[in-house]
């Protein structure tokens, strides 16, 4: 029995009409379209003292952190990708997540102030209790219980909250006193039109449909930036080129980290931030397994992914091992539609995913001179495409369009993910109650709308802050 006989049967290629060579194709263009996050997760965890939250270690300059967590985030992207591959049978890619890895550097540890280790140990705990949940099966239950126009509206809102990080950090965007953010210096900040320039042109490459334009982008603006300089267009020193670094493979200062933040932090406390994470992570995996099902035909007639505890599973031991090698929360990407789209079908695509992700460790060194006002293109770029999910919501419905509407606000202009989610889970059941329209509000909706509202009360009164 040849190689590939032996993958066809492994994976049952002959029962999802698909083939070993379109699953391996399928495989390569779903690496391609999220290989992106090797750079952009370390630019958004690896913090700048005194100038940006995160993951800052002593006596390692923020290039070196970027570097470690470039390694660790494609370890937990392979583990977790091969195990959806192996174990769930599913052609879904997976690594640490745009908006997750946002919410763990701004809102955890930059404006709850919590130290980035306990941060660590909240994603670990998140994902043991995520492999109780699905285990005895009450993940797929909460799915269910989740308000509908939330769930459609989460994608818009975070796409949103991406956006606005990478537009300022492109310095296209910047704040304002009177209008609280306002237009930068576009015709004059070299960054800036370095920023818009890769930015056009990374848009252009996606609606060609170039497989891996959002990479080539980075890429090629990072390009950019190093001839413009080095022809002496601009200074030195103006930040078009990344400082330069040694690539850092040791990962041992984040490797456990995760250990020493359970004891920083009051039970309570830590219990919320856990609570938050879970949400967070919770619906942002569920709304993506569904929206790729639907794309693959993995869905039944009710809307719902059969076996779905198998990819569940695979996302929670992800996250858990991203967490104890230092990385904030493992999920499913959307970006795996593109494969689907390829034909990919089964595990061979998700495994061939994995081991690209293992392969690409040599690619570390590049990933560490990417300057970041390149590496957030890919936020804008994301951010844009997330805001297509805009349609799925019955907007003529007023019980709909409050809790979506509160949702897609309230998360770019409180720059937390979780508000915006509190938001629009708060206020479904107020609206139906007020509509009249009782019969579709269920017990959870109460459960989780009461959970919000005594977590903000608990935030707002300072016991929170006192605590941490």
């Amino acid at each position: 029995m040849g190689l590939e006989q032996t993958l066809a049967d492994y994976f049952d290629i002959d029962q999802y009409d698909t083939t070993v060579r379109t699953e391996i194709l399928a495989g390569v263009t779903t690496f391609l379209t999220m290989s992106y996050i090797v750079v952009v997760n370390p630019a958004i965890l690896a913090g700048i003292p005194e100038a940006k939250p995160g993951i800052i270690i002593q006596g390692f300059d923020p290039a070196a952190v970027r570097s470690m967590l470039a390694v660790v985030t494609i370890i937990a992207a392979a583990v977790a990708t091969l195990i959806m591959g192996l174990y769930a049978n599913r052609p879904f890619g997976q690594a640490p997540g745009l908006g997750l890895n946002a919410f763990f550097a701004f809102t955890v540890v930059g404006a709850l102030g919590i130290p980035w280790q306990t941060a660590l140990a909240a994603v670990v705990v998140e994902g043991l209790i995520f492999i109780v949940l699905t285990a005895v099966g009450a993940r797929e239950y909460i799915i269910k219980v989740f308000p509908e126009p939330v769930k459609f509206a989460v994608g818009t809102g975070i796409g949103l909250f991406l956006a606005l990080i990478g537009l300022e950090e492109m310095n296209i965007v910047a704040a304002d006193p009177a209008t609280y953010v306002t237009l930068g210096q576009v015709a004059s900040d070299p960054i800036a039109i370095l920023s818009v320039v890769g930015l056009f042109l990374t848009f252009a490459l996606y609606a060609r449909g170039i497989r891996g334009s959002i990479i080539v982008g980075i890429v090629a603006t990072t390009a950019l930036g190093w001839v413009v300089t080095q022809a002496g267009l601009v200074a030195p020193d103006a930040g078009l080129v990344a400082p330069p670094t040694t690539a850092q493979y040791d990962i041992t200062p984040l490797a456990g980290a995760f250990v020493s933040g359970l004891g920083d932090v009051e039970a309570f406390s830590f219990a919320l931030i856990v609570f938050t994470f879970f949400f967070v992570d919770f619906f942002d995996t569920a709304g993506t397994l569904t929206g790729v099902s639907q794309v693959a035909g993995f869905l039944d007639e009710d809307g719902n992914l059969p076996d779905i505890d198998k990819p569940l599973m695979a996302d929670a031991v992800g996250t858990t091992v991203g967490g104890m090698l230092g990385t904030s929360t493992v999920t499913t990407y959307i970006e795996s539609a593109t494969g689907v789209e390829e034909g990919g079908r089964t595990g061979l695509t998700a495994t061939t995913v994995g081991v690209l992700f293992v392969a690409s460790l040599a690619l570390v060194p590049l990933a560490a001179a990417i300057p970041l006002y390149a590496s957030h293109i890919a936020l804008v770029v994301i951010g844009v495409v997330m805001l297509r999910n805009v349609v799925d919501i019955a907007w003529d419905d007023i019980t709909y369009t409050v809790p979506a509407g509160m949702t897609i606000l309230i998360m770019p202009f409180t720059f937390s993910i979780a508000y915006g989610i509190a938001a629009g889970i708060i206020s479904y059941p107020i609206v139906k109650l007020a509509a009249g329209e009782l019969d579709d509000v269920r017990a959870g909706h109460w459960v989780l709308a009461l959970a919000f509202v005594v977590y903000f009360v608990v935030r707002t009164s300072g016991v929170l802050a006192a605590q941490v």
